[in-house]
């Protein structure tokens, strides 16, 4: 049991760290990048304002989705992990990945536009972010699946007993 509070204790601290490192970037990187998109391309007035949208669009799901994250380590905390709970921050924590992957879907134009004028990695980083998002959101769709069913069989045998 010990083993276990640790453990989320770890992970937590965790999740807290890479909250702290995204605002960072949202703070000092977002609005030099977009200073900089605005600067290479002056001509297209809402260039810079199309790269708040897309990167402070995609933090706020990111953080309801840390958040989840957060309450599901509290759920297994207090043993309720095997809780419909759980369930819904899992499924909560697919809709914020799939909701970043859009937002960057959306917003490849955006990156190719920069990269067109400055390094190609730049474009690179758009394809990063939708794929490791998709991987999250396959990732809790597996484990939402797991625990439901799990769920269901706890379930099952409360009701033979």
């Amino acid at each position: 049991m010990k083993q276990i509070q640790v453990t989320t204790l770890f992970l937590k601290i965790t999740v807290f760290i890479i909250g702290i490192l995204v605002l960072a970037l949202c703070i000092f990187l977002v609005p030099h990048m977009a200073n900089f998109t605005a600067k290479l391309y002056p001509t297209i007035a809402p260039m810079k304002s199309l790269v708040f949208i897309v990167m402070y669009g995609a933090a706020v799901p990111f953080y309801f989705g840390l958040y989840q994250a957060f309450n599901l380590l509290r759920y297994i905390d207090e043993n309720t992990a095997f809780s419909e709970l759980s369930v819904k921050a899992l499924r909560n924590i697919k809709g914020c990945a799939i909701t970043i992957s859009g937002l960057y879907i959306l917003g490849l134009p955006l990156f190719h536009f920069i990269a067109k004028k400055v390094d190609p990695p730049i474009g690179l980083i758009g394809f990063i972010i939708i794929f490791a998002s998709l991987i999250i959101a396959v990732f809790a769709a597996i484990l939402q699946r797991l625990l439901q069913e799990a769920i269901n069989i706890k379930s099952e045998n409360d009701l033979t007993v």
